[in-house]
């Protein structure tokens, strides 16, 4: 039987604890726990210096594990990424050196300033799990999780992710400006580098492995199924996208709703649950014939509105 108090519980652990660096973000938080109990990836888009980096170095160090950041620059090589064999000359023989994806949590930072070729290399170990280097096959540690931070692709030096890329993230989330009372608690605290060592690991290896399971439990009632469904269907007839919400959009939205439920306390997911999460799950994964992502989100956003909400009876 699923057990709610887990779950909230849980939560509880890594917002307190997330928010000692992260001031006034609690939904962008729970928006990337959803995403690590989904076992899905983060793709966090905002302007510089809007603390991006610190939300997934605050959220990595709250759930443990092995944790690796990479610098993405014009120059990383796909072996950057994965590791190398290499010639050790007191054995006599090639030992693998392992890459920093070979890690729980992996912050992949700036991803839009690598080449197309060192982010292609990402595409196998976020959807398979799995790296292959010099033709064997790895697979990763779990839990793992990939949260990648991108700056506006109007910036100087970067290169706009493919589509194929893009769909692999779970999410595309923003932490846009704080207000102004927020920014004047961060201005008179402590350095964020004193505040991030601080912190600690506040969940277990065990109380992850089980949200991470039982939050399937969660019951979709077929009106919400139906309600999913019309969202989706609503994107493919869009004749502003030039393509809709694929067959994995749909799954992940699902599962969102799920696991967004089981935080919130509930054992069954509502309506609202997928209207709230539909943007940031939906919005990437859509193509606007070139048009900017809030273009994208726009259009998304009239299909919500336009698409009838069930009345049912709570459980």
């Amino acid at each position: 039987m699923l057990d709610l108090s887990r779950f909230t519980e849980y939560k509880k652990n890594v917002l307190d604890n997330c928010s000692q660096v992260i001031v006034g973000k609690e939904d962008v938080i729970t928006l990337v726990l959803t995403c690590f109990v989904c076992s899905g990836h983060v793709l966090l888009e905002d302007v510089p210096g809007t603390g991006k980096t610190m939300l997934l170095r605050a959220f990595a160090k709250t759930v443990g594990g092995d944790f690796k950041r990479i610098q993405f620059t014009p120059d990383l090589l796909p072996s950057d990424l994965t590791g190398i064999h290499f010639y050790n000359q007191k054995t006599g023989s090639f030992e693998f050196r392992p890459g920093p994806i070979l890690s729980n949590i992996v912050l992949a930072d700036e991803i839009n300033r690598a080449t197309p070729r060192t982010q292609s290399s990402l595409l196998e170990a976020m959807e398979e799990r799995q790296v292959t280097v010099d033709g064997v096959t790895m697979p990763l540690q779990e839990p793992f999780m990939v949260m990648a931070t991108q700056n506006p692709l109007e910036s100087y030096g970067t290169f706009p992710l493919p589509e194929a890329q893009i769909d692999r993230f779970f999410m595309r989330l923003s932490l846009g400006y704080m207000t102004r009372e927020q920014e004047l608690r961060v201005l008179s605290r402590p350095s964020v580098v004193n505040l991030l060592a601080g912190l600690s690991q506040t969940v277990t290896a065990e109380e992850t492995a089980y949200v991470r399971s039982a939050y399937r439990e969660v019951k979709v009632s077929d009106e919400v199924k139906d309600y999913l469904m019309d969202i989706i269907e609503g994107t493919r007839g869009e004749s502003a996208f030039v393509n809709g919400v694929s067959t994995r959009g749909a799954l992940a939205l699902y599962q969102a709703s799920q696991a967004y439920a089981a935080l919130s306390g509930r054992t069954y997911v509502l309506p609202e649950d997928v209207k709230y999460l539909a943007p940031f799950v939906l919005s990437h994964r859509l193509g606007a014939g070139g048009k900017s992502g809030a273009k994208s989100g726009n259009f998304l956003n009239r299909i919500l509105e336009r698409t009838r909400v069930p009345l049912e009876e709570l459980p």
